[in-house]
């Protein structure tokens, strides 16, 4: 039988390690790479309310906006821009022909802290269902 808490847990804590991978690569300018793990922390942890939802693993979905609509996660417009942008950048990680552009420093700030601000709303959903 499949431990929900231990999925649960497996999805957050990829999570939280991906946002400080995000942070380090922004750090160093690797901007794309950097934006790509912002994209990765939302979907584990978006997974992990997939995973508390249906009471089993994930499905091997990337697209943000389904596992939203799968776990049932509501989103204001401005956040589900947000997950839209974050999409592009997965992309160029699952398809080497794609070229998004990227932003500059500053705006590439800003989704990171979007990301991080995202990540604990989500974090603190799970804790109160």
């Amino acid at each position: 039988m499949l431990d929900i808490q231990k999925q649960i847990d497996y999805w957050v804590k990829g999570a939280e390690e991906d946002i400080l991978t995000a942070h380090l690569l922004i750090r160093e300018k690797r901007t794309l790479p950097g934006l790509f793990f912002c994209y990765l922390t939302i979907e584990k942890v978006i997974k992990a309310h997939v995973v508390m939802k249906i009471g089993n693993e994930p499905p091997q979905n990337q697209n943000l906006t389904d596992l939203s609509e799968t776990a049932e996660l509501e989103f204001d417009d401005s956040t589900r821009l947000f997950l839209g942008i974050l999409m592009k950048f997965q992309l160029q990680g699952q398809h080497p022909g794609y070229d998004p552009i990227i932003p500059e420093q500053p705006k590439v700030i800003v989704y990171f802290n979007e990301t991080k601000d995202l990540l604990q709303k989500l974090k603190m959903k799970l804790v109160r269902s």
